[in-house]
């Protein structure tokens, strides 16, 4: 990179983006207004002498058809007229023909040339002796001789200049007018970003992701980038406000849910203390509900830190066959609630699917839905169905279902419904099963089955 091309990066980059697209927008503009009136002048001037040589057309004519078969020499005298046909000569194709009298015009070697037939007729600019600008027209006069007739060109060559001069006055009012609506133009243009900015300041100082941008009213799908820009910005901090939302909510919920059991075990804890003040059943007693507690806090620190964790961890991904797992998973369920009957049917179809996941993870999510399955069917009731078609594992209770106020709830992290606070758990077995659902490209839904009940589907 050259050294010009290496301090023009380093300018950009020091100057704010509304200088550099004003600086833009006015190199542009003013880029343009030069280039018309340069092309402006291009024009006046060749219509200006296209139109003295169309005089000195008519003018050679005229003299050819009034002076035919007169000699070399001089025809008409000095060019002392603006714009009138003053000067004409014949000049031979051979220096030995030339009159005696000196010849106006300049009598050059395209000239003999012309005479003798050699070259075509054409336009030139001279100067005359007196110092004065002429425009020329050399043509052939009859065999072996040219015509030269001119015409001074003062006042073409003072229009030229004067359209020179009042363009460059045009092109100077065209740059400032340029600067000015390139300064308008960043204005204006960035306006929403300038609003985007401050906003995202303000949420940096204030840390409070409610703010927004005012974007401006249109029919929808026309709008800007720059628009489309603040409402994608608009959205981010929507995500961002329901993340900040979630997180507190995650933080009160989990330390309420963990201020019983602590005390609990704090409780317990203190009374072990003081244990030769109790009799042996008392100290057992106090033992069992000190390992239970702790065993309670134990999983529900657990759970929060498989919630923590947003994406399964790639290295451990392998093919498993979910027809094993639920079989697995139904054993295992049976021996943890021996009072509550399993159902398992697989299909054909399922009985061969094979799909990429983390094995533990996908038994924990089976686990935590019969669990919940059972928690709430009635010992010794109807079974819990658990049924695998081929992409899709259906667990069914015949508990007292779900109401439909806390339907939209059930898989949010610590929701437990009236119906649930007095059995065990934290509520987090559902928030916990979605979100390993959604990290193997499943989804987990809740719906009461028909007869009653609840009725959990999951779809690979």
């Amino acid at each position: 990179m050259s050294a010009r091309r290496r301090l023009g990066a380093r300018w950009r980059r020091r100057r704010p983006l509304r200088t550099r697209l004003a600086v833009a927008a006015s190199a542009a503009v003013a880029l343009v207004a030069v280039g018309v009136c340069a092309a402006a002048f291009f024009v006046i001037r060749y219509a200006m002498y296209q139109q003295l040589d169309l005089n000195l057309t008519q003018s050679a004519t005229l003299t050819t058809q009034q002076n035919r078969g007169e000699p070399p020499g001089v025809l008409a005298g000095e060019c002392r007229f603006l714009s009138a046909p003053a000067c004409a000569q014949i000049v031979p194709a051979d220096r030995t023909a030339d009159p005696s009298r000196p010849y106006p015009l300049p009598v050059t070697a395209p000239v003999r040339e012309v005479a003798a037939g050699h070259r075509a007729a054409y336009y030139s600019n001279i100067t005359l002796d007196d110092g004065h600008p002429a425009r020329m027209l050399t043509t052939p006069f009859g065999r072996g001789k040219a015509l030269q007739v001119a015409l001074r060109a003062d006042t073409v060559e003072k229009g030229v200049r004067q359209a020179a001069g009042l363009l460059v006055a045009v092109g100077g009012a065209g740059v400032l007018l340029a600067a000015g609506l390139g300064y308008g133009v960043s204005r204006t243009g960035l306006a929403p970003v300038a609003r985007l900015t401050a906003t995202a300041e303000r949420i940096a100082a204030t840390r409070d992701p409610r703010h927004r941008i005012e974007l401006p009213e249109g029919p929808p799908g026309r709008e800007d980038e720059v628009t489309r820009l603040a409402a994608t910005f608009n959205t981010m901090l929507g995500e961002l406000e329901q993340s900040v939302t979630a997180q507190r909510r995650l933080v009160a919920d989990a330390s309420h849910e963990l201020r019983t059991p602590l005390t609990a075990l704090r409780t317990n804890a203190e009374l072990l203390a003081r244990a030769d003040r109790l009799s042996p059943a008392q100290r057992e007693r106090a033992s069992a509900a000190l390992g239970r507690q702790l065993r309670e806090v134990t999983g529900l620190v657990g759970d929060l830190i498989e919630l923590a964790r947003d994406e399964e961890p790639r290295p451990l991904v392998e093919e498993v066959r979910p027809a094993a797992l639920l079989e697995h998973a139904v054993a295992t369920a049976r021996t943890h609630w021996p009072r509550v009957t399993f159902t398992l049917r697989i299909d054909e179809a399922g009985a061969a699917v094979s799909l990429p996941g983390v094995p533990a993870r996908l038994s924990r999510l089976l686990t935590n839905l019969l669990d919940n399955a059972a928690k709430f069917s009635p010992p010794g009731g109807p079974p819990v169905e658990v049924g695998f078609t081929g992409r899709e594992v259906t667990v069914r209770d015949h508990g007292p279902g779900i109401a439909p106020e806390d339907l939209p709830y059930v898989f949010d992290r610590f929701y437990r419904a009236e119906s649930a606070r007095a059995l065990p758990g934290s509520g987090l077995g559902l928030a916990m099963a979605r979100q390993i659902a959604r990290a193997h490209g499943a989804e987990l839904t809740a719906e009461n089955a028909p007869g009653g009940g609840a009725l959990f589907r999951l779809v690979f």
